[in-house]
């Protein structure tokens, strides 16, 4: 492994690699982004991706790297010195390691569908939450509204810890018309509703609708699902963080269709 040291913030690698680090705009028009640490490269090479460039710290175990970048036989191998590597990190104490790597597009997966559909999610830590939580749980496709903020941003992948990966996404959607031609049932997460959300049925295909983590869903989009329902919350607090709802509400699906299957309930 032959690497290439940097040590000027004029470097076009450097700023190409600080572009993706910090530009929404940036990143959707190269669909490429930043992958901060090791494990996210890892899961992004075991999910099939190559990165384009291994970028580490002076201080990062050199050994280490050139062990990881065998992996990645195409990829060119930077080292910056501590302080310059720290402009690109999204943390405060950066793990020594990142990846520049093109947007994977996971293929369909084919099960009966079971759908996040996100409205406005704005903080980066529990969009990347909600996009894990659903790959968990076996969601077939997330759907995120122009609100939302980006699904490839340094910090919602560390808050996703690889779901970017593996779970289809469609951004940018208008969601009332998507609800609106979706086949299935779609159900609304929101407060103050009669209906019980642990009362219906989620054996077939299946959208959970979950609002902004402040002002919930718009009137919008509450009206073109299929139902609002409530995760009741017999103790004395008024609600529950929007990525807690939505992995309350998963999980009761998967729990279902384990029952349907004749699996443990």
């Amino acid at each position: 492994m032959i690497e290439t040291a940097i040590s000027s913030r004029d470097n076009p690698i450097f700023k190409r690699l600080k572009k993706f680090a910090d530009t929404a705009r940036a990143r959707r028009e190269a669909q490429m982004s930043v992958l901060d640490g090791e494990h996210l490269l890892v899961t992004y090479l075991d999910a099939g991706g190559q990165p384009h460039t291994l970028v580490r710290a002076a201080s990062f175990d050199a050994a280490r790297f050139e062990q990881l970048a065998t992996r990645c036989p195409q990829a060119k191998a930077i080292v910056l010195p501590d302080a310059l590597f720290a402009e690109l990190s999204p943390v405060a104490t950066p793990t020594g390691m990142l990846a520049e790597a093109a947007w994977l597009t996971p293929s369909e997966i084919e099960a009966t569908p079971l759908v996040i559909v996100l409205e406005d999610i704005q903080d980066p830590g529990n969009l990347g939450s909600m996009l894990r939580t659903a790959a968990a749980a076996g969601a077939t496709l997330a759907v995120l509204s122009r609100g939302c903020h980006d699904a490839w941003s340094p910090k919602a992948l560390r808050g996703g810890q690889g779901a970017q990966f593996v779970l289809p996404m469609l951004q940018g959607v208008e969601l009332a018309a998507w609800l609106n031609a979706f086949s299935g049932q779609s159900i609304a997460l929101a407060l103050g509703q009669a209906n019980d959300f642990y009362a219906q049925d989620y054996a077939g295909a299946t959208a959970l609708v979950v609002g902004n983590e402040g002002s919930g869903l718009t009137s919008a989009v509450t009206l073109n699902a299929s139902l609002c329902a409530q995760i009741p919350m017999p103790g004395q607090v008024e609600s529950l963080n929007a990525s807690a709802a939505m992995a309350v509400a998963m999980f009761e699906v998967v729990r279902q269709r384990r029952g349907h299957r004749g699996g443990v309930a």
